[in-house]
């Protein structure tokens, strides 16, 4: 009897190690399928370049640095660039005498279609209003007006086109912002040329990086810029003073802060350039401090809220240079162009953590020189522009909503059909 129940118990025994076994195995796999939904919940947007955007330029015209672009209610692509910044050997059809078939400068304001065909082109000097000697963004607004800044020092007229990487603080000619009509139509100017008297200066601008109109109000907010160390904010239609403020909602302060140093405490002012200020649609303003490496979020009256640094040991150019908005309802994604490390950076708006990036040095299509200003149309596809030898535009198509599995992608390139 005692054989049996020695049988019995390691019979027992054997039967409960094989059930362990078998319920560690199914919490192994638990485990696994845990981990992988976990990872599945961490999503972002997903993009592929278009090789085939935009359409190839009429009148053998190139594009300079292009230093913005915008998105209108009809899916119209709207982008500025510098003329002025071509070199002899790019323009040889615009001299006297003609040097050659090849090339000349486009109109400085260019209109695409979503298919990328040129359908609209304008700009430059005209009666009524000083035209910036170096064009700096371009914002299409609700009602379908074309707002242009600038960032050209000197004397103004044919003068040289701004280096954006030795930007002298001091006098600037481009100390105002113009407004037109689609119809090409001048409508107002806000500021006077070479008129700056610094960052409290409420009537007149220095070297404005970027405009938003917010449709609730009419207002116009205005990264101002490279010259001045603030955020401004007009109205739209008559150009009135509204508001100012500086980082963290202080008084703006134009001293020289010496070179950044990231392992220095945290700037009180903003650095120049103050390169983007965009608002959401749930009434938060989104400022790029770009030397700073940082975004600082206000609301709309100037109260500082909170912010972010993204790759804070960049220096050269900074990391954060412009901000354009995903198209869900809620706008959960904040896309940054990042012209030092040649990346998009999709961020999560409310954590402002950077979830993904995408794009490389280069000059193949999905790869970056100098990538400057973003913008989103209304099926979430990102438009980029490049500035210094970048000179292109580029579109970015969106295929929805995937996992994160690596937070640098590299060159987005689309994928063979099957």
């Amino acid at each position: 009897m005692s054989g049996d129940k020695t049988l019995k118990r390691k019979i027992t025994i054997g039967a409960a190690l094989v059930a362990l076994v078998v319920a560690l195995g199914v919490w192994a796999v638990v485990l696994q399928k845990r981990a992988a939904v976990q990872a599945a919940a961490i999503q972002a947007p997903r993009f592929e370049v278009d090789p085939m955007w935009p359409k190839p330029l009429p009148n053998h015209w190139i594009l300079g640095m292009t230093i913005g672009v915008s998105v209108d209610a009809q899916d119209h692509i709207w982008i500025i660039h510098r003329q002025g910044s071509l070199d002899l050997k790019e323009t040889y059809s615009q001299q006297n005498p003609v040097a050659g078939d090849c090339c000349a400068a486009a109109p400085p304001v260019l209109e695409f279609d979503e298919a990328g065909n040129l359908i609209g082109h304008w700009g430059g000097p005209g009666p009524g209003y000083d035209w910036p000697v170096s064009t700096h963004g371009i914002t299409v607004d609700y009602q379908g007006n074309v707002w242009i800044g600038g960032n050209g020092n000197g004397k103004g007229g044919s003068g040289p086109v701004v280096d954006e990487r030795h930007v002298d603080p001091g006098a600037y000619h481009d100390s105002m912002i113009l407004k037109f009509s689609q119809a090409r139509k001048f409508l107002i100017q806000i500021g006077k040329a070479g008129a700056s008297k610094g960052s409290n200066d409420v009537a007149n601008l220095r070297g404005p990086a970027k405009m938003w109109v917010d449709p609730k109000t009419n207002e116009l907010y205005m990264a101002d810029g490279y010259g001045n160390k603030r955020v401004i904010v007009f109205d739209a239609n008559t150009g009135k003073y509204k508001r100012h403020w500086g980082a963290y909602g202080h008084k703006p302060d134009d001293t020289n802060p010496g070179a950044y140093d990231p392992d220095a405490p945290h700037d009180q002012q903003f650095r120049s350039p103050v390169h983007c200020a965009v608002l959401s649609d749930d009434n938060l303003l989104y400022v790029c401090d770009r030397l700073n490496d940082r975004v600082q979020v206000f609301k709309p009256d100037g109260t500082f809220l909170r912010e972010s640094f993204f790759y804070p040991k960049t220096l050269g150019d900074g990391s954060i240079w412009d901000l354009a908005f995903s198209k869900d309802p809620q706008q959960k994604y904040l896309y940054a162009s990042d012209g030092t490390n040649q990346k998009v950076h999709i961020i999560d708006r409310e954590t402002l953590e950077v979830l993904t990036s995408f794009g490389d040095g280069g000059r193949q299509p999905g790869e970056f020189y100098a990538v400057h200003s973003i913008a989103t149309d209304s099926k979430g596809n990102i438009f980029t522009t490049e500035t210094y030898h970048g000179q292109r535009v580029q579109k970015f198509v969106y295929k929805g909503l995937a996992p994160v599995t690596t937070l640098d992608q590299g060159v987005v390139w689309p994928k063979p059909s099957e």
